[in-house]
């Protein structure tokens, strides 16, 4: 079923549009290296497929898992003697390129430089973090979107009615509540909806692929994507983790549900959730680090399905939570002030004296302890290195705890203003 032409192709219009450069490309035969970035089942193969059709270029292709350098190299000679046998190009379709290492990426750079191949890459990982500079400076990216479900049912019906390729010659029968299903439990994967599709055309019984055979093959499930390291992953994370922060309980609890139907460790999803508590809701509601640590001792002790259900409730109270990126903020500055003058030495008053000699060099000497001073603050003491200036990190926000944290920390700022400020 893979497109023959261009202009057959289902989706990914933001770049296939007739006035979109790369449509005009293909049509033209007018070719370039460059790299599909997209989930599976999007078409990278296909469009490869077809720019060397439309460029009358030799195809070939690599698998990143497989290949190594010496499989480059035999494509390298292959296609040196195509150019100079009947000036024909060669199209190096590599499948996966994000696994290739920096040797590996780096045996293409002359070959794509002086016009021996045409490389054209597939991955499902960001190239920006997966292929060295050198080669993507030399690659046009393309970004591929998942298809919707309306894309997914216009594919299924396409191959429902082909006589020649799909399975138009079967007669078979398939409501649109079926399509809508497959199309749904496919999760814009294109190759899924036709393996699915197959398989229920080999069960289907008087001709009619029924909603309840789709569902009896998918077992309830869906065949929804999680990458447990890809970007899928992480954009998933980034979602839960936005949405907590945005006090958006629902979307949260999407997005939990997405990454653990998808087969995401809870273990850590619950990390995520203590970090969360820490960096977006801080002393702002301080139970939240406890219900977070809580919700991952019962996913530790317990499993499923009380430790997710757990996860839940500690995912729900964050984002009700009242909300303080205080802590985060100043934990940033602070450890940025520590680089800088990470060779400033302790002040004597605040070094311990546990022995005589120490406290012959008058380690702890004139330190105050502040338990014995007027409301247990010592006022304009300094604490900072001798030759740094007292500094304010945490700032407070006028919001949950944090209002009576600001309101106490304003009221020593009066004290030490009254002593004439802390020293330096």
């Amino acid at each position: 079923m893979r497109p023959s032409a261009i202009d057959e192709v289902i989706g990914q219009q933001h770049v296939l549009a007739p006035d979109k450069p790369l449509y005009q490309a293909i049509r033209s035969g007018n070719i370039h290296s460059l790299v599909f970035w997209g989930p599976p089942g999007t078409g990278k193969t296909t469009l490869a497929r077809l720019i060397a059709n439309y460029a009358q270029a030799e195809f070939v292709a690599l698998s990143a898992v497989l290949s190594g350098v010496r499989e480059i190299r035999k494509v390298v000679q292959t296609a040196r003697a195509f150019q100079g046998s009947d000036q024909r190009k060669t199209v190096l379709f590599v499948d996966e390129v994000h696994r290739f290492n920096k040797s590996q990426q780096d045996a293409f750079l002359p070959h794509i430089e002086n016009g021996t191949i045409t490389l054209i890459g597939a991955t499902t990982e960001n190239p920006s973090f997966e292929l060295n500079n050198a080669l993507l400076s030399r690659l046009r990216v393309y970004i591929l979107k998942t298809l919707t479900e309306t894309e997914i049912a216009l594919l299924v019906a396409r191959a429902l009615r082909d006589h020649e390729s799909g399975l138009g010659r079967l007669g078979l029968h398939m409501s649109e509540d079926a399509i809508s299903t497959l199309a749904a439990i496919s999760d814009g994967d294109a190759r899924t909806a036709l393996n699915l599709l197959e398989i229920a055309s080999d069960l289907a019984t008087d001709g009619k692929i029924t909603t309840d055979l789709i569902t009896e093959i998918m077992a309830g499930g869906s065949a929804q994507r999680f990458d447990k390291r890809g970007d899928l992953f992480h954009d998933q994370i980034s979602a839960l983790h936005k949405s907590v922060r945005g006090s958006d309980p629902d979307a949260a609890l999407y997005w939990l549900c997405r990454m653990l139907a998808g087969g995401c460790d809870p273990i850590y999803i619950a990390r995520r959730v203590v970090r969360m508590a820490s960096e977006d809701i801080g002393n702002a509601d301080p139970r939240a680090l406890r219900l977070a640590l809580d919700a991952w001792d019962v996913q530790t002790r317990l499993g499923e399905p009380e430790g997710p259900l757990a996860i839940a409730q500690a995912v729900v109270y964050l984002s009700v939570a009242a909300k303080s990126n205080a802590v985060y903020v100043a934990f940033q500055q602070a450890m940025k002030s520590a680089s800088e003058s990470a060779s400033l030495e302790v002040p004597v008053h605040l070094r311990n004296a546990p022995t005589r000699l120490m406290k012959s060099l008058d380690y702890g000497k004139n330190y105050r302890y502040a338990h014995d001073e007027p409301e247990g603050y010592a006022a304009g003491e300094n604490y900072f290195p001798e030759g740094m200036t007292a500094r304010t990190y945490y700032e407070p926000v006028d919001r949950g705890l944090e209002i009576r944290i600001r309101e106490k920390l304003a009221a020593l700022k009066r004290l030490d203003d009254e002593t004439g400020g802390k020293k330096s």
